[in-house]
């Protein structure tokens, strides 16, 4: 017969580790604040988050992880770790499309855990031009969706700005309708983000037929119109409901239950390579026969992984145009470095956008 441990002893045991953990996790909080002392006296970049060291990181500890706990969950707990160390040497301000509880919140959230300082803006815009000015020293902007595609006003805001991918993030995008009503019959408009009401566009057909549906700036803005307006409903996230208090009354009513939206850190550092990076790149050139691959041809050349190549007018002249591509590698990388020097008399401009590790969670 299998010894049983006696509850009380399990419970004693929990609490002197809980204790040791404790005592350990404050350990590596003074180390932190030993490392911010260290850097102000070599006099480094007043940033102290470097988006290559902690990608290392939580790589290793994944690597290092033996579980019973998933290797995910053991990278968002010292995702978490490292945030709150990080305040300890200086605050992070972040800009994000706002108000509160919109999914690009979230996305910073996961990116930098939730010690860092959010700083809700109104368009992709004004988080640019946060960043630029150095009043928030990151920015999460969303660049793409799984199903309706590219951010344009992303996209489009790069090809001036000087700042620098330095980090990207991924988010399981799950659409709920909310609204302070009881039921769908009493439903008379739907508000919510373009991107929202197209990717939820066959479960409104299905159930809100001939229901107005009114574009906002964010899903987050729709909650809080919705908690004021018991006719209207929202589409929107879990957290917007919690925040502005609307009830839910439909969950996970998008089109694609895979859909994902892929979020960039924008900031004015440039991250060092880990070995497992991407670059992004905005290149121009003119429509002639053989533009497109002479684009590409030297990347299939030194066997450069293109992951993804997206077009828009260059607004420059007639029938230009911009490419935005997605690498593997690291632009110090000797390959990378090679094909980018024969791509210069190829095209008419090359703009490195930046160098970031690979999403960890």
């Amino acid at each position: 017969m299998t010894n049983v441990i006696p509850l009380a002893d399990l419970r004693n045991q929990i609490d002197a580790i809980d204790q040791r953990v404790l005592q350990l996790i404050n350990q590596r909080a003074s180390l932190a604040e030993e490392v911010a002392k260290t850097k102000i006296a070599s006099g480094e970049d007043s940033c102290f988050y470097r988006p290559d060291r902690e990608a290392l990181v939580l790589r290793r500890i994944k690597e290092l992880n033996p579980g019973p706990l998933s290797n995910d969950t053991a990278a968002r707990f010292f995702r978490e770790l490292m945030s709150a160390c990080l305040a300890l040497e200086k605050p992070l301000q972040v800009a994000f499309l706002g108000p509160e509880g919109t999914f690009t919140q979230q996305a910073a959230y996961k990116h930098f855990g939730h010690a860092v300082c959010t700083e809700a803006v109104t368009t992709i815009e004004d988080i640019f031009q946060e960043v630029e000015s150095g009043r928030c020293q990151f920015g999460v902007v969303p660049i793409e969706n799984s199903t309706e595609g590219v951010v344009t006003p992303t996209l489009d805001r790069f090809v001036a700005s000087p700042v620098q991918i330095c980090g990207e993030v991924a988010i399981r995008i799950q659409h709920n309708l909310m609204a302070n009503a009881t039921s769908l019959n009493e439903i008379t408009e739907v508000v919510s983000h373009r991107q929202s009401l197209a990717q939820c566009r066959k479960w409104l057909d299905k159930y809100l037929s001939g229901v107005l549906c009114t574009e906002v700036n964010s899903n987050a803005e729709a909650a809080r119109i919705a908690s004021s307006k018991p006719a209207v409903a929202a589409i929107a996230g879990e957290v917007a409901a919690e925040i502005y208090n609307v009830s839910i009354l439909e969950s996970g009513i998008e089109d694609q239950p895979d859909n994902t939206t892929r979020f960039v850190i924008i900031g004015r550092l440039t991250s060092v390579s880990t070995n497992e990076d991407k670059t992004s790149l905005l290149i121009s050139t003119k429509n002639h026969a053989g533009a497109l691959y002479s684009i590409i041809e030297p990347f299939a050349k030194y066997g450069i992984s293109m992951t993804k190549i997206e077009s828009r007018p260059s607004r420059q002249g007639l029938w230009d145009y911009l490419f935005f591509i997605d690498i593997d590698g690291h632009q110090t990388d000797k390959d990378i470095v090679t094909a980018l020097e024969e791509l210069k008399s190829r095209v008419t401009m090359i703009k490195v956008l930046g160098s970031y590790p690979k999403a960890i969670l």
